[in-house]
C-alpha cells in the first residue's frame, strides 16, 4: 500500500474506473451477443438489438474503452448481420 497522500488517491481512483470500465465492457459484450443471437434466430427485434449494439459500441470507443478501429470493426460485423 503506498504511503504518499496522491498515490493512495491513484490506488482508489484505478480501482473506480476499472470497476466502471469493466462494467461497460460487459454490458458491450452482452449487446453484441444478443444482437448475434437474434441474428442467428431471425428474430424479430433482430434489428433493434443490432441499432442498440452498435450504440454500445460508439459509446465504447467514444468513453476510450475501445480503439476506434476495433469500433468500426464491430460494427462492421453488425452491419452484416443487419443485411
Amino acid at each position: 500500500m503506498p504511503n504518499i497522500k496522491s498515490a493512495k488517491k491513484r490506488v482508489i481512483v484505478n480501482k473506480t474506473r476499472a470497476a466502471r470500465n469493466k462494467s461497460r465492457n460487459t454490458a458491450l459484450k452482452t449487446a453484441i451477443k444478443k444482437a448475434n443471437a437474434a441474428a442467428e434466430t431471425n428474430a424479430a427485434e433482430k434489428d433493434v438489438l443490432i441499432k442498440e449494439a452498435i450504440k454500445k459500441v460508439d459509446q465504447a470507443a467514444a468513453k476510450g474503452l475501445i480503439h476506434k478501429n476495433n469500433a468500426a470493426h464491430k460494427k462492421s460485423a453488425l452491419a452484416k448481420l443487419a443485411k
